[in-house]
């Protein structure tokens, strides 16, 4: 029902095709962040080496209207942006020079390097990338589809357009009663957005006079506040310095709107139903299920790639490779984690297509989650693989502490340096907009 990014009927097929005798030289699934940042930096790659390719031998495919900057949607849900802010037709950010396919990918065929479409078409590859992103299973807790669309239930959610704004008005209209904010245990894209949302909401009600009458809560799934213990511990202290209940390894399973019940079932298979007045929920996600049933997916449903290189770790599907939330990267699925990896990838497909070899190009894991604690502060915590912090600010602050200009890289310069320089290509995680340098 609801969607990362709209899935609409196909209304434009690309401008061009790959004059080769293939029908794209390299395919890329998915025009989401990850998809367009890595088309536009594999274009790069070969011009920068002299070796530019034709117009239309990088195409990209993706049946969407509209592409959506998804880390803007807690700033919607907290009151800071107008939803509109985040959303741009697709066709508009995709250059000339790469084409646009509007249609889905229905089966991959690897050992003929190829796919097929939901619309019937065959399109062949030398090198295909896949960044597809990843399924949001609202079906997955009973009643949240209902309870999203009833305006009087009080449930809402930042994992969608359709409902981010929604979020907003839950927020602002409780005077009191019990605010509740759930996390699912498993992965999900941005693993910090659900609390969040729950701090700005928290700090909300302390500025407006009405943190006496609102008890918050966060319920998760999971065994701690966060994945990183520096900034766990760093987080559990503020929770409990803030009187947040925190109920560890409850996973939300079903909700009755009608009597504002929300019923979770514990780490010992007991299950507990609690009272809210209002819920946030973050839906349970998986890998994409025409990714999941291929042959380039591994047991759990990602595709499967060197945490390294990028690449598929099938010799015989050396021409595959993958980045962002569809992956099998052992690291945490944020848009920050993709302006690390593709530069690897786009440097290690040049160098296969070019020399029949990778590069020295290697990802080491980064991803970064901006922590908002409140209005004006944020934590920015960044690591690596192995859950080791790797701290672009760790000489000048504590990065375990909020402050506020961690807080304006996310509400102002995060989405402009998005749009701007992401989209295109043109940011390269912690190095910025400077490309990083291979030996």
């Amino acid at each position: 029902m609801f969607s990362a990014r709209a899935r609409l009927p196909s209304r434009r097929l690309g401008a061009r095709l790959a004059s080769s005798a293939s029908d794209a030289k390299i395919l890329v699934v998915g025009g989401g962040s990850g998809g367009l940042s890595v088309a536009n930096q594999i274009y790069d790659r070969f011009k920068a080496a002299g070796k530019p390719l034709n117009a239309g031998d990088v195409a990209i495919i993706d049946p969407a209207d509209n592409h959506y900057y998804q880390p803007g949607w807690t700033l919607v849900g907290a009151g800071l942006k107008k939803k509109t802010d985040f959303i741009r037709p697709l066709p508009s950010l995709v250059p000339s020079h790469i084409t646009l396919i509007s249609d889905r990918v229905k089966t991959f065929s690897p050992t003929s390097s190829s796919v097929t479409t939901a619309s019937g078409r065959s399109i062949s590859y030398d090198s295909l990338v896949v960044a597809a992103g990843i399924k949001i299973n609202w079906e997955g807790i009973q009643g949240l589809p209902q309870a999203l669309m009833n305006s009087a239930s009080g449930v809402s959610s930042i994992y969608s357009y359709e409902t981010c704004d929604k979020v907003w008005a839950d927020i602002e209209s409780l005077r009191s009663g019990n605010a509740i904010f759930t996390q699912p245990a498993g992965v999900v894209k941005c693993a910090g957005a659900p609390q969040k949302i729950m701090w700005m909401a928290w700090d909300r009600y302390r500025r407006t006079n009405r943190s006496a009458k609102v008890h918050v809560d966060f319920y998760t799934g999971m065994p701690t506040m966060f994945s990183v213990k520096k900034y766990s511990e760093a987080l559990d202290a503020l929770r409990i310095g803030r009187g947040v209940g925190g109920f560890f390894t409850h996973n939300l399973v079903s909700i009755d709107d009608a009597n504002h019940k929300a019923t979770f079932k514990k780490g010992d298979g007991s299950t507990v139903s609690v009272d809210y007045t209002v819920l946030h929920v973050t839906p349970p996600m998986g890998p994409l299920d025409f990714i999941k049933e291929s042959p380039i997916a591994d047991s759990a449903g990602w595709v499967n790639v060197d945490p390294a290189t990028l690449r598929h770790v099938n010799p015989d599907f050396g021409n595959i490779w993958a980045l962002g939330d569809c992956s099998s990267l052992p690291t945490s699925k944020t848009a920050a984690a993709i302006t690390a990896q593709a530069p690897v990838l786009s440097e290690n497909l040049f160098s296969v297509m070019d020399t029949g070899k990778v590069s020295t190009a290697a990802y080491d894991g980064y991803t970064s989650c901006p922590l908002l604690t409140g209005y004006n502060e944020l934590m920015l915590a960044e690591f690596k693989y192995g859950l080791e912090p790797k701290e672009s600010f760790a000489a000048q602050f504590d990065q375990a502490k909020s402050n506020r200009l961690f807080y304006h890289l996310k509400k102002d310069l995060f989405p402009w340096a998005y749009w701007n320089y992401m989209v295109k290509g043109r940011w390269y995680g912690n190095k910025g907009p400077f490309r990083p340098k291979y030996a």
